[in-house]
């Protein structure tokens, strides 16, 4: 039974590690920028704590905060997770690696 920001844990006393582990997890994403991106951002790599449920869209949201530049190539990139193509609303989990690809051209 909860009772004001804690569990009772059948001896009257409040148990707020029950609290904590029934609460979402963060999960680590490991994210990679290329060509253009890598320019933008001054980076390779990067990674984000971000919450449990989170999407490849909440990951760009956060990394356009962190770097606002990457809103040159927003429209145009891709996202790939774990080296597969991916849309935005992909649900991420630990350890996924999610990379941030821009438009390419050739000749």
């Amino acid at each position: 039974m909860e009772i004001a920001g804690g569990l009772n844990d059948g001896t009257g006393e409040m148990n707020e590690s029950k609290v904590e582990k029934s609460a979402g997890q963060d999960i680590k994403i490991k994210v990679l920028f290329f060509a253009r991106a890598r320019d933008l951002t001054g980076v390779s790599e990067t990674s984000l704590e971000m919450p449990d449920g989170s999407t490849a869209g909440d990951c760009m949201r956060n990394l356009l905060v962190k770097f606002p530049s990457l809103q040159e190539i927003y429209n145009s990139m891709v996202l790939a997770i774990n080296e597969e193509y991916a849309a935005e609303s992909t649900l991420l989990t630990s350890k996924d690696e999610l990379a941030i690809i821009p438009p390419i051209s050739g000749g």
